[in-house]
């Protein structure tokens, strides 16, 4: 096991043991059922889900990459990066996607790619679940 993997676990067992529970209970939002990934929106849901008894661990998202060429790839990939930070705005620590078709890979995994790099830096786990991976 790799120095940095040990310390996360580290630091992951610290935080979790010296914490209590929390009277909320952990929720999956779909991105369909937004109406809207405007700041304003997203901070009035978050306080609702919070004074609901609410905390989004999850937003899942379907997605499909259609089309071929690197233009509607990232078409899709700007879509999801609007996602990303919906649910980091929100707190939901991951943003799944459902990806159903790719028509072509070539294009889709680098927009993928930069779609990981980008929830990577906004502190949100992306998981793919489809025909392609990153």
């Amino acid at each position: 096991m790799s120095t940095s993997t040990s310390a996360a676990g580290s630091r992951v067992e610290r935080a979790v043991a010296a914490s209590s529970p929390a009277d909320v209970e952990s929720v999956e939002l779909t991105a369909a059922a937004l109406d809207s990934t405007a700041p304003e929106y997203l901070r009035e849901l978050k306080a609702e889900l919070a004074a609901a008894g609410y905390q989004p661990a999850t937003l899942r998202v379907e997605a499909s990459f259609d089309e071929t060429g690197s233009l509607a790839a990232q078409r899709e990939a700007d879509r999801l990066r609007e996602l990303v930070r919906a649910a980091s705005f929100v707190g939901a620590g991951r943003l799944a996607v459902d990806v159903d078709r790719v028509a072509d890979e070539a294009a889709a995994e680098p927009a993928l790619a930069a779609l990981a790099e980008r929830a990577e830096r906004d502190g949100v786990t992306l998981t793919l679940d489809g025909p392609v991976s990153v």
